[in-house]
């Protein structure tokens, strides 16, 4: 008898449950008067205004991680352009100390043969090329750079 009584009791709080709910739905209103219909009114509108304070809360703290992503990623951003500065003016330091050690007439980077050299353009003196071989040196030399003999004529 108390299992019956029981489970009648279960039955009715979920016939009311799902009539409240179809009610809350906006469903099977035509039945209710003013005050019920305000009441539901009223649920919703608490109902919205947690739905909401949740949804404000969950998007302010999702730009506050955004925000704190961001400044690490400008403060990595700002660490990168340093070390490329750095790089940088390493770079130039070594060429200024390849250009004193050896002087820009002594250096050409463009030549694909492993022998360094510059050709320096003096357009007010008229230049004659000829060719001459060198005499031959014993053997210790000859795996030496090749010297190349250049004669200016004037």
């Amino acid at each position: 008898m108390f299992w019956q009584r029981e489970a009648a009791s279960l039955r009715q709080q979920l016939h009311n449950l799902q009539e409240n709910h179809r009610q809350l739905m906006g469903e099977d209103l035509s039945g209710l008067n003013v005050k019920e219909l305000q009441s539901i009114e009223n649920q919703l509108e608490v109902s919205l205004r947690g739905v909401r304070t949740k949804k404000d809360q969950i998007l302010f703290d999702e730009i506050h991680e955004l925000n704190r992503k961001g400044s690490l990623v400008h403060q990595e951003n700002m660490e990168l352009y340093k070390k490329i500065s750095m790089i940088g003016q390493e770079n130039a330091e070594l060429y200024k100390k390849i250009y004193e050690a050896e002087g820009p007439s002594e250096v050409n980077r463009d030549s694909p043969t492993p022998y360094n050299f510059a050709v320096v353009e003096n357009r007010n003196v008229p230049v004659q090329l000829g060719l001459s071989t060198l005499p031959q040196q014993d053997d210790t030399e000859q795996s030496a750079a090749p010297k190349l003999g250049l004669q200016l004529n004037p």
